[in-house]
């Protein structure tokens, strides 16, 4: 079995794209580490939506996302990330989910409903605290602004598909 642990973050740092070490409190890391919770929180809805093939897809497709963008943020400034981004087409695969959905209008408490709709609640509001992390990143090291729209768009999408399942 491969080795799992490296024992090179036990004094407290972690390593960016291209071995650049920065500290585990570094902004970055936090971004990526709000961006892998809601990852795992998109996880367990995707795992829910069985019957619901094309929500289903879209949420797969931005869990793939995320990955490319948290290997974004990991790149040091004055690198060059091979990946390409594709936040812009995603985002508006989620507007126009979003204005297909039968959303009812007005809040909803989360619990109130389904166990899903819950599931989804959680993952908007960690959607939420994401796009304010990444815009805090953002002013000290610039992100492409559609990487910021995306995570609008995301926790909208996640809102109207949560009053959907309710």
């Amino acid at each position: 079995m491969k080795q799992i642990y490296t024992k090179t973050g036990d004094n407290g740092t972690t390593s960016l794209r291209d071995c650049v070490r920065v500290a585990k409190d570094d902004p970055r890391i936090n971004a990526n580490g709000q961006i892998d919770q809601l990852n795992a929180h998109l996880g367990i809805v995707r795992s829910m939506l069985k019957d619901d093939e094309t929500n289903a897809q879209l949420i797969h497709a931005v869990q793939r996302e995320l990955m490319v963008v948290m290997s974004h943020i990991a790149t040091p400034e004055g690198g060059v990330n091979p990946r390409e981004l594709h936040t812009a087409d995603l985002s508006q695969h989620l507007e126009d989910a979003i204005d297909r959905a039968d959303y009812k209008g007005g809040f909803v408490v989360p619990g109130g409903g389904s166990t899903l709709a819950a599931f989804i609640h959680l993952a908007r509001t960690q959607a939420r605290t994401v796009e304010r992390t990444l815009w805090t990143l953002n002013r000290k090291y610039p992100l492409e602004e559609s990487i910021l729209v995306m995570m609008n768009r995301l926790s909208d999408y996640l809102f109207v598909l949560a009053n959907e399942k309710e």
